[in-house]
């Protein structure tokens, strides 16, 4: 299970990134250039996004509700976060 400090460090990786777009757009510098930013931004917030998911499929299997209703609901939500990604 990936840590919460390793999720919190791949968002301020993340967050710099933008920041750095953000002031190559004020420079003007070439659009292509902050199009494959902008591209590792989204492969960035994806991966976060997947291991968000996997950490919470992790903790319903490890941890079980003991209704298996609520415990299908809560994996079908999980899984339904995957679906919509």
């Amino acid at each position: 299970m990936t840590s919460k400090k390793d999720i919190l460090n791949r968002l301020k990786r993340t967050e710099g990134q933008l920041r750095g777009i953000r002031k190559m757009v004020e420079e003007d510098k070439e659009c292509i250039d902050i199009v494959t930013q902008l591209s590792a931004v989204r492969s960035s917030i994806n991966r976060i996004m997947g291991l968000a998911i996997a950490n919470k499929v992790i903790e319903c299997v490890e941890h079980p509700d003991s209704d298996p209703v609520k415990q299908e609901e809560k994996l079908k939500a999980a899984i339904d976060l995957v679906v919509k990604k």
